[in-house]
């Protein structure tokens, strides 16, 4: 029997919580690429956050995934065809595209990765899109300091844990914040930061035993009762990078999205002289890539960077590893292996 193109489409769009029924699992032809064009075979597929903002039709900064259509996300695999200069077959390669087994991408948006470099599903995490991430957001709106105070929250995700390293690796006391005692022993013992608080705990008792003098670059995954935790704790001339906010993308419009917490009061901002600001890595991270892997393969060799993953093997289990994802269930770095 000829193979063919296993895919994941989007059938509904979720209101509140994604749940199995949302997404269709359909078998078609494998596509053929056209003139400067390359046929891609996913070996691992990336599920990250920001996918459940495509699943919705409300207006953001890319347009949203259509009714039927393949559900959104970055691949790492080989190439099986090309019809484009620099990329044969065999070619390991990052930047295939959605939730399928093949796909037919430009080779403008395809990056040749060395499989003796790093394994090949590092290239969608501490090497791909959220390593780089981390690193622009540190550059651009963290801009961290010998010395400082750094908290992180959803600390041993996939951009939390590279922020905090990197926070180490300026000279900064890093505080993670994680769900569960063995996601909290990891980000001390294996990441290397100074502490990390539960935040199913009691919070703002961590907080201030662990940031007795403050804290002055918060990096916010999660939102919510979290950040409504950490905002009253900032020094002046603080900063808060704003990633995301995992804990209210499930919220309904018009719904408490601080889990029963106060949201924070936001006065103090001109009286600490608080710099607040979001980022999309899409706006001016992809032309600094080049930069970015080379400082992070060095700290890689050096051992100065770890990473976790949490794979989950096949397609069709996309689906409940990323419902699980918007939950906190992975531990790490969430990639499919597709077949």
């Amino acid at each position: 029997m000829a193979e063919t193109n296993l895919q994941v489409l989007l059938r509904r769009r979720p209101k509140g919580e994604p749940v199995p029924e949302d997404f269709e699992i359909v078998e078609t032809p494998v596509p053929e690429p056209k003139e400067g064009e390359v046929l891609v075979r996913a070996g691992y597929l990336s599920l990250d956050p920001y996918m459940r903002g495509r699943m919705a039709e409300a207006k953001s900064y890319a347009k949203p995934v259509e009714l039927g259509a393949v559900m959104e996300g970055r691949t790492a695999g080989e190439v099986v065809a090309s019809r484009a200069p620099g990329f044969a077959p065999g070619d390991t390669v990052a930047g295939g595209y959605g939730w399928q087994r093949f796909s037919v991408v430009k080779a403008a948006g395809l990056i040749k990765v060395d499989s003796q470099e790093a394994p090949l599903s590092a290239n969608l995490g501490v090497l791909g899109m959220p390593g780089l991430t981390a690193w622009v957001g540190l550059e651009d709106i963290g801009t961290p300091k010998p010395g400082e105070t750094m908290v992180v929250s959803a600390a041993s995700g996939a951009v939390g844990q590279v922020v905090g390293q990197i926070g180490k690796l300026r000279g900064c006391k890093v505080i993670g914040i994680a769900g569960g005692p063995e996601k909290c022993r990891y980000v001390t013992e294996e990441l290397g930061f100074d502490a990390c608080l539960d935040h199913r705990g009691d919070l703002d008792a961590q907080l201030d035993a662990a940031c007795p003098e403050g804290i002055d670059v918060y990096w916010e995954n999660v939102g919510g009762a979290v950040q409504a935790a950490v905002f009253p704790r900032f020094r002046d001339f603080g900063r808060m990078v704003m990633c995301g906010v995992i804990s209210q993308y499930n919220v309904a419009e018009g719904a408490d999205s601080f889990g029963g917490a106060p949201g924070p009061n936001l006065g103090p901002v001109v009286r600490k002289r608080l710099r607040i600001q979001g980022f999309i890595v899409s706006d001016n991270g992809w032309p600094r890539y080049p930069a970015f892997r080379k400082q992070m393969l060095g700290w890689m060799a050096e051992g100065r960077m770890v990473w976790k993953e949490d794979v989950v093997q096949g397609l069709r289990n996309a689906p409940q590893a990323f419902i699980g994802l918007l939950k906190g269930r992975n531990f790490g770095k969430l990639v499919v292996q597709v077949d």
